[in-house]
């Protein structure tokens, strides 16, 4: 025999959990009207929400495979160090031991940005240098004027940042072609930006049509 709280997980819970959801969503999309307290209150509850949903997700995905066991069960004691500086980051949350969170904030800052230097040339700048660096020869008419394109827009890009020399002449004209590259490739960036915004507003009209109301689009 089914019990009450089966009977409630197996049928009740769905839909109240995709209630829940439809109305969270309509509260956010209240926004769009003006700012309110039940945007707010859906702000709150989604901010409180993810902040707790990755406490636990680093406390079992990073804080214990990667610290508590490692420590216990094969004894690397060095982990303590970090642990302490993982320790006094907690310090913010008191004015008295604040300054304590000064330490393991700078050695991360520093780490990070010696790591993303690396990263960012291997992953923005060398690929870039690679990519700009192109046959316009023997490669066919239609792929030469592509990669002359490619060439002509980097060049004239960078040289719209070039002010050691007074933009006059072909240098204007130079410059103004950059322009008109960036200009281009900045409209090409937010027009994939709003593509994939509208992508998520399409997603949550089918959640709220078909999901919740059951109205089929089809």
């Amino acid at each position: 025999m089914e019990t009450k709280a089966g009977f409630f997980y197996t049928h009740l819970g769905p839909v109240v959990g995709t209630s829940i959801a439809a109305i969270l969503t309509l509260a956010i999309y209240s926004f769009l009207y003006k700012d309110n307290y039940v945007y707010r209150l859906a702000e709150y509850i989604f901010i409180g929400v993810s902040n707790g949903y990755l406490l636990a997700v680093n406390h079992h995905n990073s804080l214990i495979p990667n610290f508590w066991d490692p420590l216990t069960k094969d004894h690397k004691y060095w982990l303590i160090i970090p642990g302490i500086l993982g320790l006094m980051m907690l310090g913010r949350l008191s004015s008295k031991y604040a300054w304590t969170s000064r330490w393991p904030i700078a050695f991360s800052v520093g780490m990070g940005a010696g790591l993303g230097i690396t990263a960012t040339i291997m992953s923005d700048i060398y690929p870039q240098l690679q990519e700009t660096m192109l046959p316009i020869m023997g490669v066919g008419f239609g792929q030469g004027i592509c990669n002359l394109t490619i060439v002509v827009g980097v060049l004239t890009s960078l040289f719209y940042f070039f002010f050691s020399t007074e933009h006059k002449g072909i240098a204007k004209n130079i410059s103004y072609a950059g322009i008109c590259f960036l200009m281009i490739t900045f409209g090409g960036s937010f027009g994939y930006t709003v593509m994939a915004r509208i992508s998520l507003l399409i997603g949550r009209m089918n959640f709220l049509l078909e999901e919740w109301l059951h109205l089929s689009l089809s």
